[in-house]
């Protein structure tokens, strides 16, 4: 069946019950910034929300401190789109499917600097704080020709806070189930021409044993616990009007314990930094350049009875982009220097790439009618040269209503454990290549907000483990996938009660087998409800999924689970909050990863101060 035929049935099938069920996909997600705000990831500088083409959801800050104790992964959980995977408790090694993807095909940024291990390939979701994020934007569907290698699946994007024009403060603290507890604080404010922010953050917590399973091989009846600490801030100088000097840093470290054996304490402390520095100057009135030079840092430090493993991987960015307002729409044009280099206990042959990149991106607005055109070119020094491109059009065809369509393609670089790790990789992999069509319908007025899209990505030359006829094993091309399914969402206000909905039904499979890809589900949906009782603000949420297979012959099921969240609000001072978060309320036993445990009915509760 080819692809757009496909899409075309499934707008035409799902569409109508849809719109009349009220259960459609909104434009921005729960808790989401309003309507003003601008959204940067969907085209490397901001849109307005109503301008999108692409599938976004925005997490505002609101959102994020409703969240309580609960890590980001389980966060991100409640969005369109997003599943995720957890060996464990919330500091746990955690990953996102996007849109069925593998977990090491979504790229991770954070203000615009790419996270992430070079080595394994995903970014250590686990160790990044909510307490030192201001929001987050989720960009569905291939990226690559936005943002280069690795963006399959789609980007997700932290921002961390920014100073504001007035002083600002803010704490928190909480305790709870597993001998939980929290702490954080800030500042952010202005005076003349310098604006700061302040963030630092403590969590830590007793834990519950990682894996469920006593015949499990790592079974090792003890608490898995946590310990975290972080600090993040960012300092401006405004030189003149629209010229400006910055510097942001985030730094965070977590010593996560594990299971991998019996009678010994595993543990692997994992530390993040990013540090970046950027020039915004104004040049000429259609003229906006930005420089920034960054540096990310991630280093997992693993401690077993087997032996300590050390991986470290350092990533430098240096970006120039220059946009420009032409007589008809916009153009981007963008280009980067990205440096890998890695390290630690194991002997790679080779321990650096080097990639220079080249993007443009040319945004028309013209009337009812939106169109954007996204090309990128990556040069590496390891796998060579890589071009890839997105065509997005929209049409606002009645009040309210919007149609669109895009296609664009997509890569994924092998990592280094892929190439060249002792004994079990290969230095001849190419990089993973996808091929995305897509069609969407929304609708936006008052208090209504909702929309559709459906989706079809062909995935080829992925790497798998593999052995041949001698038994020699290491990674290879030799697997496909087909990423296809439907996403709708909701956002309803009725007076003063708010609800938002989605659910996505899809059908992520390996092109061989016909069988789904490992840990993902034909269908998985979120719901949450906010209404007022008075002063109190109490919100119910609930996030639900269909059974998963933990293999790729699907033998390993995992059954369907649904989870009810209960929060309460109170601002019983000026200033001052007081808070109660009640999740996993029905004790669901459930797995995200066979054999390991996820929490149980458990309760975080504790006070916010605002000023």
């Amino acid at each position: 069946m080819s692809r757009l035929p496909f899409l075309a049935k499934t707008l035409l099938l799902v569409v109508v019950p849809a719109c009349c069920a009220g259960v459609a996909r909104a434009q921005l997600g729960p808790g989401a910034l309003t309507l003003d705000s601008l959204v940067i990831t969907a085209a490397r500088w901001p849109q307005a929300p109503s301008e999108l083409i692409a599938d976004v959801t925005v997490v505002g800050r609101e959102e994020i401190a409703r969240a309580g104790a609960q890590s980001l992964a389980e966060l991100l959980q409640r969005m369109p789109g997003v599943e995720i995977v957890m060996n464990g408790g919330p500091a746990s090694t955690s990953g996102v499917f996007l849109r069925g993807a593998n977990t090491n095909q979504t790229l991770v940024l954070i203000d615009g600097q790419r996270v992430g291990s070079s080595t394994s390939g995903t970014a250590a979701l686990e160790a990044i704080p909510l307490d030192a994020i201001d929001h987050i934007e989720i960009l569905r569907g291939p990226a690559s020709n936005l943002y280069g290698a690795d963006a399959i699946g789609g980007v997700v994007q932290i921002f961390t806070r920014n100073g504001g024009d007035a002083f600002a403060a803010h704490a928190s603290a909480g305790y709870g189930t597993y001998r939980t507890s929290a702490a954080s604080g800030g500042i952010s404010g202005a005076a003349g021409a310098w604006r700061y922010a302040l963030d630092v953050g403590h969590r830590q917590s007793a834990g519950f044993n990682a894996i469920a399973n006593p015949a499990n091989f790592s079974f090792n009846d003890d608490r898995d616990g946590y310990r975290g600490d972080d600090a993040s801030g960012s300092v401006s100088f405004r030189i003149a009007p629209e010229q400006e000097l910055s510097a942001r840093f985030l730094k965070t470290r977590l010593n996560a314990q594990f299971d991998a054996e019996p009678g010994f304490d595993d543990r692997t402390i994992t530390t993040v930094d990013n540090y970046a520095l950027a020039s915004r100057n104004r040049l000429t009135a259609s003229w906006l350049s930005r420089l920034e030079a960054g540096q990310t840092d991630d280093v997992s430090d693993s401690r077993t009875g087997f032996g300590p493993g050390r991986f470290t991987t350092r990533q430098r960015l240096y970006v120039w982009q220059n946009d420009f307002v032409l007589n008809r729409g916009s153009l981007g044009l963008a280009f980067e220097r990205r440096e890998e280099r890695v390290g630690g206990d194991a002997a790679f042959a080779l321990n650096a790439r080097d990639t220079n990149a080249a993007v443009g991106v040319y945004r028309l607005v013209d009337g009812p009618q939106a169109a954007q055109l996204n090309l990128r070119r990556d040069d590496s020094t390891q796998f060579g040269g890589r071009t890839t491109g997105a065509l997005g059009y929209g049409y606002a065809f009645a009040p309210g209503w919007r149609a669109s369509a895009s296609a664009g393609t997509a890569f994924k670089a092998p990592t280094f454990n892929d190439l060249y790790y002792p004994g079990f990789s290969n230095p001849d992999l190419k990089p993973e290549t996808a091929r995305n069509a897509e069609l969407a319908l929304r609708y936006a007025s008052g208090a209504l907000a909702a929309g559709i899209v459906a989706y079809r990505n062909r995935v080829r030359d992925l790497i798998v483990f593999a052995c041949d006829a001698d038994f020699n094993c290491a990674p290879q091309n030799v697997a496909a996938a087909t990423l296809q399914g439907v996403t709708l969402d909701l956002r309803l206000r009725r007076g003063a009660t708010i609800a938002t909905a989605s659910i996505d039904l899809q059908r992520p499979r390996d092109d061989a087998s016909g069988l789904l890809l490992p840990r993902r589900a034909r269908r998985h949906a979120a719901l949450a409800v906010d209404h007022p009782l008075g002063p109190v603000q109490l919100r119910a949420e609930l996030s639900a999924s269909s059974a998963r297979f933990d293999d790729a012959a699907n033998t390993r099921r995992m059954g369907g689970y649904a989870l009810l969240n209960l929060l309460v609000e109170w601002p019983f001072q000026t200033h001052w909050t007081a808070f109660a978060r009640l999740d996993n309320l029905l004790d669901k036993h459930y797995e995200l990863a066979a054999d390991y445990r996820t929490a149980g009915a458990n309760l975080f509760a504790g006070v916010r101060w605002r000023y």
